[in-house]
């Protein structure tokens, strides 16, 4: 599923730095580390009427991965949130809107690996589009399990949730090229990670499983589901999902702020629509609009 450009964000203003610029005019330096090696951490944030879906969550995760990367000079909360409040003021944005949030190690005085040579603090970026979910969350996506593996933490620890995304462009690269929509990474040991953008669960038997969390994201949607299964008395948890499982499953979904959640009805050319799963699905759909209201913060 290609996205399109929506004439919405013809105009956009975009925070970069401590200020906003024309879209066309929001740059960072040649110097700085996002374009140097990729050293930045982000969050993707989901705008709906009633506020930002799960900020502080969001928030308290991107200062994290900050923290295990020793950047200097992050800024706080306080003044994330006035970023976050000026560009959504000045594009008009009251629902609709995906924003990207970026937060660079910041600029270096020469180029370099060194992150002593950043010596001026991070760069704030926020990037708010009038953009509705990504994916097709009534008629489904269909996968392609790629080659490409899912880090882990021998190599680079997807809890940092770091701008480093090579292996899961190759992913999608190869999701492409099978005319899917998105490929389906597996993890050191070959079983189910997660999609090149999104968490995965499966529906068996009237129980919900997802994969463990040791090469995948800590997906705030994912999260989300857990919570949401736990308090209305649905059995969840998290397992070891080989690729025969998935293929069998009842249902399967994935979630994430980009397409929110959306059925998976075809894996390696698999169809995957069991309709004993149906009304559980139906039912976590309807859990989750219900809980958005109660999740929405004012930044």
């Amino acid at each position: 599923m290609l996205q399109k450009f929506d004439n919405r964000n013809k105009n956009l203003q975009i925070w970069v730095g401590d200020r906003l610029y024309h879209r066309d005019d929001a740059k960072v330096s040649v110097f700085d580390s996002v374009v140097q090696g990729g050293d930045a951490v982000w969050e993707g944030l989901r705008l709906y009427q009633d506020g930002i879906f799960l900020l502080d969550r969001h928030l308290n995760r991107l200062r994290a991965s900050a923290h295990a990367l020793m950047f200097e000079g992050v800024p706080t909360d306080e003044t994330i949130r006035k970023a976050l409040r000026e560009t959504i003021l000045a594009n008009n944005m009251d629902g609709d809107t995906h924003i990207r949030l970026t937060l660079t190690r910041g600029t270096k005085v020469t180029s370099g690996m060194d992150p002593r040579l950043n010596q001026s603090g991070c760069t704030l970026i926020v990037l708010a589009e009038w953009k509705p979910p990504v994916y097709d969350n009534l008629n489904g996506i269909s996968v392609t399990t790629s080659s490409i593996r899912r880090n882990n933490p021998s190599f680079l620890d997807s809890k940092i949730h770091h701008n480093n995304l090579l292996n899961n462009i190759q992913a999608k690269i190869q999701a492409n090229i099978a005319g899917t929509d998105a490929g389906l990474m597996l993890d050191y040991a070959g079983f189910v990670a997660e999609l090149n953008g999104t968490n995965i669960f499966m529906i068996q038997e009237a129980k919900v499983y997802t994969p463990m969390a040791d090469a995948c994201l800590h997906g705030v949607t994912r999260d989300v589901i857990i919570q949401l299964c736990f308090e209305n008395g649905i059995s969840v948890s998290e397992k070891n999902i080989s690729l025969t499982e998935l293929y069998n499953a009842d249902i399967v979904f994935c979630t994430g702020t980009m397409g929110e959640l959306t059925p998976i009805r075809s894996i390696d050319g698999r169809s995957i629509n069991n309709e004993s799963g149906t009304d559980l699905l139906s039912t976590l759909h309807r859990l989750f609009e219900d809980c958005k209201p109660r999740y929405c913060q004012e930044p």
